[in-house]
């Protein structure tokens, strides 16, 4: 008898919440489209789909004929659609009531596209966590899909990759297909010819395996150097399905719930936490990563048994990695338990809605794609929180806060304090800086700015513009394969000489913290982190003084560095909130108290990390200095200034800040050097704000001064929604004939 076997071809399509509508129409241009077309032209050809719902979303508003022709593709028994969770979230991170909820909204979506309930679930970046089978069962699925690097955890052979197997939790029963790593390798960057050759070697005579091929759409046509490669020149997918069906004797493409219905799963396996390799990697600290890769990569290449073990970190580490992530995670969390709280009805759908948008994966972690360095897109997820927190507080009148309470659940408190126009998150532990200023009418948070720290690949940087700039090849692809080098071995610079603008902060880039600098100090050595801090009030503990509705007050006991040894030093800093909805206020004063018997001589300054979006010289966002608009990303000082302004034009804001007395000011730009798809390139994640006066201050002398800081908000964003006309329609479920 000859040997058979059959393919699963499963493709994911997702775009990240906030991304740019005319990113979304070139990737669908450059990839949707095509493999849609593709498909058409190849009816024998069976697939997989998964369209996240912020996808689905857009297709449905800005391609309604996509949508039918897909619907076809369905109705005929072509293309399974998968669900999962509605926003693309990593559901390991969730509340189990929210869990289920938008896996239920998933396949509530593709039920009413489709007709067909989803049988199957996409679990975004594969981040598995053992329990994911009780949420899973209960939100209606039967299957998802892991990595190989899940499988070689769990103790399974590399040879039995070749099916599914079943798992459980607590009594909830699960199948787990395994996505075979030659696989996802080969296709499209492999020779045709090798992936059907590969395919031959390991069918059975008994024809019961399956090789399941999962992997992102967008590489079969939209990430770098592949269009041409897929649908150009390359023709690669016409080429490969041709294969397809020319050897469809033994080779037959079917979809995992087709397969499951006449075959039996492997065996039973228990996986424990993980996700893919590369993610295993990023999810490490900078040093760790780079001795992780290093040894992984030698072991596989001297082909060593034991590189199967080596697994790198666990994807929860990000919120450990980056505080940035760790404060939008424990943000989501506090609003999941407000919103769960809303009475019924449409103001909790609406706030239901903003929370899922909110927990959509990309902004929860960084790698190569990761979107937490993505200025706009961290900006989007911050909104959605923000207008889920504020549609809750409206609907319980809870408008105002002023509580000791551990926002970001590290065992010590934080300040929270709220009014009808903002809220306000100050971490007493480090600087008593604030880590949340949230506006409610913009929905914009103010200070989700990031830290310039080292990663990974800055190494790699490094090493690629060394051998540049010593003539030497870098390299940028595997030349056993016949296309393009895939995503993560592309090293792509978008400007000469990136590695001079690495810069790292040595504390985190909170507001309102208080600095003692040099006399002299450099406005670009504050810029680039390296001038000398002669205090330790930026990262210091702080105590509560005083804390009531609209005021908080703490104070610590420091030293500020004088040319006679440590001076001891007492600062007593206030934060007052004011104003309304359309015009919060938020006035930081600090007051600084010479304890030592010495003359402190130092320049005392107040400092504010804020978001304005102000990338690539956005001419929407804007410093005003002396009547003058000034790119915000931009650098610049001014002498005795008696207010500056800054805002956003498109996101409705304005902000101005009023010292007193007047003081110096220096801003400049907040950019990491990070690392895409698109290769290395500066982002602009915000701009430091230095108010600063030179201090000159007596043994038992006090000094005081204030900032102002006082917001318009130019649009209310909960009116503009309220005013926006209800679907007449409601999308209707389509029930299978």
């Amino acid at each position: 008898m000859a040997s058979r076997i059959s393919l699963a071809l499963v493709l994911h399509n997702h775009q990240p919440v906030g991304n740019f509508g005319w990113v979304i129409a070139d990737v669908f241009q450059q990839a949707y489209a095509p493999m849609l077309e593709a498909l058409e032209r190849h009816p024998r050809i069976r697939v997989s789909l998964h369209y996240s719902g912020p996808l689905l979303a857009w297709l449905q508003r800005e391609r309604p004929q996509f949508i039918e022709r897909l619907r076809t593709l369905v109705d005929r028994g072509q293309v399974e659609l998968l669900g999962g969770g509605w926003a693309e979230p990593v559901l390991a991170s969730l509340p189990e009531r929210d869990r289920v909820g938008q896996l239920r909204r998933m396949a509530d979506e593709v039920e009413a596209l489709s007709g067909q309930r989803p049988h199957g679930a996409w679990l975004a970046e594969r981040v598995w966590e053992p329990d994911l089978p009780t949420s899973l069962e209960t939100a209606g699925y039967r299957w998802t899909i892991l990595d190989d690097a899940h499988f070689r955890a769990g103790a399974v052979p590399e040879e039995n990759l070749w099916g599914a197997y079943t798992t459980e939790d607590q009594g909830h029963s699960l199948t787990v297909f395994a996505s075979e790593q030659g696989l996802r390798y080969r296709i499209p960057f492999g020779a045709v010819e090798d992936v059907v050759a590969y395919l031959h070697d390991h069918a059975t005579e008994d024809g019961t395996r399956v090789g399941m091929m999962a992997d992102d759409g967008e590489k079969f046509g939209a990430w770098p150097g592949t269009w041409d490669h897929c649908w150009g020149s390359g023709r690669w997918v016409e080429r490969f399905f041709e294969a397809l069906e020319a050897n469809a004797d033994w080779l037959t493409t079917v979809t995992p719930s087709e397969w499951l219905a006449r075959g039996a799963p492997m065996g039973r396996v228990y996986v424990p936490t993980g996700s893919y390799s590369e993610m295993a990697a990023w999810a490490l600290p900078a040093d760790e990563a780079t001795a992780y890769q290093e040894v992984l990569h030698r072991d596989l290449a001297e082909r060593r048994p034991e590189a199967r073990w080596l697994r790198g970190g666990f994807w929860r580490n990000f919120q450990v990695k980056y505080r940035e992530v760790n404060d939008l995670h424990k943000h989501m969390l506090r609003i999941s338990s407000k919103v769960a709280a809303m009475p019924d009805g449409a103001a909790k759908t609406a706030a239901l809605d903003h929370l899922y948008q909110g927990q959509s994966n990309d902004c929860y972690w960084h790698g190569l794609f990761g979107g937490i360095y993505i200025g706009h897109m961290r900006l989007a997820t911050h909104e959605h929180l923000i207008a889920a927190e504020d549609a809750a507080d409206r609907s319980g009148g809870t408008l105002e806060a002023a509580e000791l309470v551990d926002v970001d659940l590290d065992g010590r408190d934080e300040a929270l304090m709220a009014d009808p126009g903002q809220v306000v998150v100050v971490d007493l532990d480090e600087g008593a800086g604030i880590g949340a200023w949230d506006v409610r009418a913009t929905r914009l948070a103010l200070t989700a700015v990031m830290r310039r720290r080292p990663e990974a690949y800055h190494a790699t940087l490094r090493t690629h513009e060394a051998a540049l700039n010593g003539g030497a090849s870098a390299g940028s692809g595997d030349d056993t394969t016949t296309g393009p080098a895939s995503i993560h071995d592309l090293v792509r610079t978008k400007e000469a000489d990136l590695s001079a603008q690495l810069h790292y902060d040595s504390y985190e880039r909170r507001s309102a913290l208080v600095r003692f600098l040099a006399p002299n100090a450099d406005p670009a050595d504050v810029a680039a982190a390296t001038a000398v801090e002669l205090g330790d009030f930026v990262a210091g503990s702080w105590s509560v003084v005083e804390l009531r509705p609209g005021r908080l007050r703490v104070t610590r006991d420091g030293a500020v560095t004088t040319s006679d040894g440590q001076a001891p030093v007492r600062v007593e800093k206030t934060l007052t909130l004011g104003g309304d909805r359309a015009a919060p206020s938020l006035t930081v004063a600090a007051e600084v108290a010479n304890l030592s018997e010495t003359t402190i001589e130092a320049r005392l300054g107040l400092e504010f990390s804020l978001m304005m979006l102000g990338g690539g010289g956005n001419p929407a966002a804007w410093y005003d200095v002396a009547g003058e608009r000034r790119r915000h990303d931009s650098s610049g000082v001014a002498g005795a200034v008696e207010q500056i302004g800054q805002g956003n034009d498109d996101l409705g804001i304005e902000l101005l800040s009023v010292p007193t007395p007047p003081a110096d000011a220096w801003w400049s730009p907040i950019e990491t050097v990070s690392n895409s798809e698109g290769g290395f390139e500066r982002v602009y994640q915000g701009s430091g704000l230095l108010l600063s006066w030179p201090l000159r201050l007596g043994p038992g002398e006090r000094r005081r001064v204030v900032v102002e800081n006082l917001v318009s908000a130019r649009r209310d964003r909960a009116a503009e929604e309220a005013a926006e006309e209800p679907a007449v329609n409601p999308p209707r479920v389509r029930h299978a004939t």
